[in-house]
């Protein structure tokens, strides 16, 4: 019985042999297709391998995505810094080149006068503008110990802006001349001429609405004409004679109807929340 049993195992695994080798033969060589047996193993361990390969492809692409999306956070936290950087440095860079423009204006300004007349120029910075438009007043950073004192005359490259009021040792007060007001006692008015013509004469006393200088006690005969260059005259000892104030744009009878006033357009930006640099001019003694 043992023996028949162990005949029994012999023969099943010559004939898995056979078969095995039957197989092999019919695997050998080229072919064009395959048998189905080799098909059916084939599709089941492909769709076993989907069961894997998809999830795990899903969870790589998933962890692939995330790192992705860090770099590209990194990049453009990393580039944004750069733009904020370069948009810094374009405005540092803007700043700088309007100042050394302006520095650059004002030298040669300087120069000019100094060849133009004997007055000595100051230069100045502007360190605040008062807020309230009753107090049209700027603080420069020039004081005393700088020889500056009360009623120099203040103008920027443009024309005259105004009159030292206060001064203190490193900062002095400038009133503009946008305050000037005949009626009020505090303003003083400016004697005025003509680069046409010196023998023209008119006492600035106002600032109008329209953001002009009211020119008055102009004689009927005075050749003073629209277009004229207006200057300081010098007389009244307090602002020196020289000085652009304006461009007259008009000229008619005053309200008493004996003298002319004429309209005057000031060359210097006035708005002293703009003004930057200034110039205090002092008058040597003679």
């Amino acid at each position: 019985m043992f023996r028949l049993f162990g005949n029994k195992k012999l023969i099943f695994l010559l004939a898995c042999l056979i078969v095995f080798i039957a197989l092999m033969g019919l695997t050998l060589g080229e072919r064009n297709s395959i048998t189905w047996p080799e098909k059916f193993v084939k599709d089941t361990v492909s769709f076993a391998q989907s069961l894997f390969y998809r999830p795990a492809a899903a969870v790589a692409d998933f962890f692939d995505n995330v790192g992705m999306l860090s770099n590209v956070y990194e990049e453009n936290k990393a580039l944004k810094r750069k733009l904020s950087d370069y948009a810094l440095d374009a405005i540092r860079l803007n700043v700088l080149e309007e100042q050394v423009g302006r520095l650059e204006e004002a030298l040669l300004f300087s120069e000019h006068q100094k060849q133009a007349n004997r007055y000595i120029w100051h230069f100045a910075e502007v360190i605040s503008a008062s807020p309230d438009p009753f107090d049209q007043t700027i603080n420069i950073n020039l004081g005393e110990k700088d020889g500056i004192r009360e009623n120099m005359a203040v103008t920027t490259v443009d024309g005259l802006i105004g009159i030292v009021r206060n001064v203190a040792p490193f900062s002095s007060s400038v009133q503009l001349i946008t305050a000037i007001d005949y009626r009020v006692d505090s303003t003083k008015a400016i004697a005025a001429t003509t680069k046409e013509n010196e023998e023209s004469f008119g006492m600035i006393e106002r600032y109008t609405p329209d953001n002009l200088l009211e020119m008055n006690k102009i004689e009927s005969t005075d050749p003073i004409k629209v277009g004229d260059e207006v200057l300081t005259s010098g007389y009244g000892e307090v602002f020196p004679k020289g000085i652009v104030i304006g461009t007259v744009v008009s000229r008619g009878v005053s309200d008493t109807g004996i003298t002319h006033k004429a309209m005057i357009k000031p060359a210097a930006n006035l708005d002293g929340a703009k003004l930057r640099q200034v110039f205090v001019i002092e008058v040597p003694e003679p």
